[in-house]
């Protein structure tokens, strides 16, 4: 019995040391091979993974693979991190907070809570590089830190960043095609202002073959992911998606040689340690979370420490979309400064060519009238360079670093309020420092920024906060050129506001009542109307006129004379991307609700107000006919409000 009992005793002995050590082995393994970090309300998930030397990660959504298994990894001219790579450092998993207010973009006062992991690997010859992901119950950020592992004083260049984002192949997409730079009038292509590819499965090749640029919006079984790019420092280029894909795979892909104002190699370069930017996936179950995520400005470096009250957001008149640059002389502009005035807005915008057809001197002279009327001036300025051959002037006054500040100088003395500059060559890093440079000199001198014919801001209306607004986007202008691209407004206007106007204030200069020379408007004046609420911007630029408006309802031009470019807090209220959308603002406690539909019939949508707290609305939709209005008072908010939207119409309340 002896004998047994001691036998037993051993074998157990044995099993317990073998048990241990099988425990302390998936220990190691798991420490050596993987780890993950979760969102605070612990739905999304991401896991990293060391795959024979290799980078990889996936992201999941209340279980559901999001992100199949994805590449990570970085190839620099001189050193390679994208293979035989191990582990050397992992941090836990920890909750980072911030809070911040913002000038311009969905809201007031942004808070930010996720939480963060940072895995540190390096290569067989001690390269080191760590990899940092935040996640937050809107979305997984991460970006990548090259370590000065051997105290480095030499630049590196970054041929190759191999993130990529892989999606079920029956996932769909709502993408914008980017242009062949160096192409299309005058060279100015890739501008960013194409029609989307709107609904179409993963793997669909783009209109001019060269990939996609952010943000792109993917439907993958039951949740909704906007992929972007944000904290895009002078350090790097901006970024697109690759136009090859494999298998549901879409890969990063950096400029082209042609987008730079200095060289002819616009990829990134740096010393170390060198952060990159952080890559963005918003992601929710419902696309509500799209809409009201500003995870892009979250992650943004905060602004530097200075004065930014000469900043000031609002509405302004605009000759140029309806009566392009012959109405760029003295008395035209006078007039819309008086339109501005009548209309209590805050600024004009004078277009191209007033240095030759109006003049500095005369431009002064302007700006003191306008001032008298309580309306401040903005000037258009041509990017200049050799990388394209616009001939719209001023051009060669901003490139050059002393000539833009005797520019600036000049502007604040006149006082000018804001420059909007056009004609960027695309998203290289020369490009990308050129525009910070514009930001940091123009608020030095107490002017604002609109940037055209140029990508979207990275997150810059959080660090710079003079940066008003950008273009990139197919805009108003382009309804005059074609009847081709009038047809396709309303689908595009009904997307916007789940793509490109969900990362960043965006100038697309909307709200037109009058007719369209040589083209047939086939939107109502309800939809126009409506925009001055979808489109979020921090200088709205109206395209219409002064007789345009004369002619439409006093309350609605009344209404236009309130309408906030600012707001506190956005709510998605109901929408699909292309349909149709129904969005809610707040500005001073008070909300202002629209909705516009790119349905080929009309559509009933059931509202639910009772958030807004007040009892009493007026409702301004379509009336007999497309080009005519009716106005209608609300009181009952204790149940939903049905509202129908004729096709290519909308609605506002307020």
């Amino acid at each position: 019995m002896m004998v047994i009992d001691f036998y037993k005793q051993s074998m157990l002995k044995k099993i317990f040391v073998i048990s241990i050590f099988v425990a302390i082995s998936t220990s190691l393994f798991a420490i050596k091979g993987s780890y993950t970090v979760s969102s605070p309300d612990d739905k999304i998930k991401v896991e990293m993974l060391l795959i024979d030397g290799k980078l990889a990660y996936r992201i999941k959504n209340n279980s559901e693979v999001v992100v199949e298994m994805s590449k990570l990894g970085l190839v620099l001219d001189k050193i390679d991190l994208s293979k035989k790579l191990e582990f050397r450092k992992i941090t836990k998993q920890k909750l980072v907070c911030d809070t911040y207010d913002l000038l311009t973009g969905k809201r007031t006062h942004c808070i930010y809570r996720g939480n963060e992991r940072t895995l540190t690997v390096a290569n067989n010859e001690n390269d080191a590089m760590e990899i940092t992901f935040k996640v937050s119950d809107d979305g997984v950020a991460f970006r990548y830190r090259i370590l000065n592992s051997k105290n480095s004083t030499q630049e590196y260049r970054i041929l190759n960043e191999l993130s990529s984002f892989k999606f079920d192949k029956n996932t769909t997409s709502w993408l914008h095609p980017r242009q062949k730079a160096g192409s299309g009038w005058c060279r100015t292509q890739p501008s960013y202002e194409e029609n989307y590819q709107q609904q179409v499965l993963v793997g669909t090749k783009s209109s001019f073959n060269e990939g996609w640029t952010f943000p792109a919006l993917f439907k993958t079984k039951n949740t909704w992911v906007l992929m972007s790019e944000t904290d895009l420092q002078s350090n790097y280029c901006a970024s697109h998606l690759s136009e090859n894909v494999v298998a549901g795979e879409y890969s990063l892909a950096f400029a082209d040689i042609l987008e730079t104002v200095t060289s002819k190699n616009a990829l990134p370069h740096s010393t170390l340690d060198w952060i990159t930017p952080w890559r963005v996936l918003i992601i929710g179950s419902e696309i509500k979370t799209i809409v009201e995520s500003s995870l892009a400005t979250d992650l943004a470096a905060p602004a530097k420490s200075q004065d930014y009250s000469f900043a000031k957001p609002g509405v302004a008149s605009w000759s140029w979309a309806m009566l392009n640059d012959t109405a760029t002389v003295y008395s035209t502009q006078k007039q819309f400064v008086d339109y501005a005035a009548s209309m209590k807005w805050t600024y004009c915008l004078i277009d191209a060519l007033w240095d030759t057809q109006i003049g500095y001197e005369k431009i002064k002279e302007l700006a003191d009238y306008a001032k008298l009327k309580g309306v401040g001036i903005w000037l258009w300025y041509n990017s200049a360079g050799n990388w394209n051959d616009t001939p719209q002037t001023p051009k060669d006054k901003l490139f050059d670093a002393k000539l833009r500040k005797l520019e600036f100088a000049k502007l604040q003395q006149m006082g000018i309020k804001g420059v909007k500059v056009d004609f960027f060559p695309g998203d290289g890093q020369s490009v990308v420092k050129y525009q910070q440079d514009i930001l940091i000199d123009a608020a030095k001198y107490q002017l604002m920024v609109n940037f055209h014919g140029a990508a979207f801001s990275r997150g810059w209306t959080r660090t710079y906060p003079n940066l008003m607004t950008t273009e990139a986007v197919k805009g108003f202008e382009y309804r005059t050129f074609k009847q081709e691209n009038e047809d396709v407004v309303p689908t595009l206007c009904c997307m916007l506001p789940f793509t490109r106007n969900a990362i960043a204030p965006m100038d697309f200069t909307p709200l037109c009542f009058s007719e369209i020379s040589n083209i047939k408007r086939i939107t109502s004046n309800a939809f126009e109307l409506a925009l001055s609420i979808i489109f979020e911007s921090g200088i709205q630029h109206f395209v219409e006129t002064p007789v345009g408006m004369a002619a439409v309802p006093d309350y609605v031009s009344d209404f236009l004379q309130i309408v906030p470019t600012t707001w506190d807090e956005t709510k998605y209220i109901d929408g699909f991307p292309g349909k149709y959308v129904v969005i809610a603002r707040k500005k001073n406690n008070k909300w202002y609700v629209a909705g516009i539909n790119a349905c080929a019939e009309k559509l009933k949508v059931s509202l639910n107000l009772s958030f807004i707290g007040v009892n009493k609305l007026k409702i301004i939709q379509d009336g007999e006919n497309n080009r005519s209005f009716i106005l209608k008072n609300q009181s009952d908010l204790s149940k939903p409000i049905q509202i129908e939207m004729e096709s290519n119409g909308g609605f506002i309340l307020y």
